[in-house]
């Protein structure tokens, strides 16, 4: 389910050989200490100069106890989603709805795919604030493509949506270029990457929306469905499958998780931080585009305005998943419910009557919680 730092002998991408540092590599050298990182607390005989400890389980036996004690922090976001569901489910008889469940799966798309860009980059220890913003740049490059590529429907589909995902992968690559290559502090370089991407969106389009009505294929990406679900979820299906074989079976992952655990003894292992980090920031920005271009698809146009704090959803999405703040630690799963909680949480307000001021401060207090229990997991992990 969730991604950790692993030791493992991969050739590096020069063609030495490079040991993926991983947590015990550097910083406290205790074996004991990443036994009980890795494992939830869990700490075996004879890791700790050969005193005896027992093993300790914080929830009772059983499957769920089991899970537990291996994956917390996903455990506990799948228990509060059905909390809430059944909470909302009581409070609006619409709530549990076809139609409704269609819709709010259809919201938590974007925020899937934003969720799991951001998770390799919060696996680093890095954060990116370009993707909000960065949606409404990628979704108006598709649509600028789209409509100025004569030819068959096809191929000016085909050329939108390779255009928006292109122009994510940019946005990526810049950022990446500034916090690897230049040293930059992550949040100052993307939150200005995030300025100069809603810029030129509002700069190509003259402020106003480019429709895209006339592209019925197109349209049926982000508002059509197969067997009774929108077609979005099949999209974010298959992202989150490529994602976790990304962050579990491929350098870029074990390298992410290695470098967010100890930059400085993953580069001491013969890795290539700085290009290593360059491309996870590249793949962010992928997601971010392929995001770009389903909402371009769910409104029938590329919106220059689109996004506003859509990457503060996605974070709290993936730190609520599992992924650490600190970096070395990240969940492909816990991201894509994390999305689902978020919107699960809008959703809910709306039905409630709660007006959009109120959501954004309920939304706000969620990423502190967010952002609380990743302080409070940490130190509890190494202890």
């Amino acid at each position: 389910m969730n991604g950790k730092v692993e030791s493992a002998v991969r050739p590096d991408d020069d063609g030495r050989t490079a040991r993926a540092a991983s947590a015990a590599g550097a910083g406290a050298g205790s074996a004991g200490d990443v036994g009980a990182a890795g494992t939830g607390g869990v700490v075996h005989a004879g890791e700790r100069g050969g005193i005896k400890v027992r093993e300790r389980r914080k929830v009772g036996g059983g499957l769920l106890g089991r899970l537990y004690a291996k994956h917390p922090a996903q455990v506990l976001i799948v228990v509060s989603e059905l909390v809430l569901v059944a909470v909302f489910a009581v409070a609006s008889p619409y709530f549990l709805d076809l139609g409704n469940m269609s819709a709010l799966l259809l919201d938590a798309s974007v925020y899937i795919l934003l969720a799991l860009g951001l998770t390799f980059v919060i696996a680093t220890g890095g954060i990116d604030l370009t993707p909000g913003f960065g949606m409404a740049f990628t979704g108006v490059i598709a649509a600028l493509a789209m409509t100025k590529v004569g030819g068959p429907m096809g191929l000016a589909i085909a050329a939108g949506v390779l255009a928006g995902i292109l122009a994510g992968l940019v946005l990526g690559v810049v950022n990446g270029f500034l916090v690897a290559k230049l040293n930059m502090q992550p949040m100052v370089a993307t939150l200005a990457m995030m300025l100069v991407a809603w810029g030129a969106a509002l700069s190509i389009t003259g402020t106003s929306s480019i429709p895209l009505n006339d592209f019925g294929p197109f349209l049926a990406l982000g508002n059509g469905k197969t067997f009774g679900l929108t077609n979005a979820i099949y999209l974010c299906i298959l992202a989150a499958v490529v994602a976790h074989f990304l962050l579990k079976h491929t350098l870029i992952g074990r390298y992410a998780l290695a470098m967010g655990s100890n930059e400085e003894a993953t580069e001491l292992s013969g890795v290539n931080v700085q290009r290593w980090k360059w491309r996870v920031y590249a793949l962010a920005g992928t997601f971010t585009g392929l995001a770009g271009v389903l909402m371009a698809s769910r409104l029938a146009s590329g919106k220059p305005d689109v996004g506003q704090s859509y990457e503060m959803y996605a974070i709290a999405a993936a730190v609520l998943g599992g992924a650490s703040l600190r970096g070395g630690n990240a969940s492909v799963f816990g991201s894509v419910v994390g999305a689902i909680l978020i919107a699960t949480i809008r959703n809910g307000a709306v039905h409630l009557g709660m007006s959009d001021q109120n959501q954004k401060i309920v939304l706000g207090i969620i990423v502190l919680i967010a952002v609380f229990v990743d302080v409070r997991r940490k130190p509890k992990a190494a202890a």
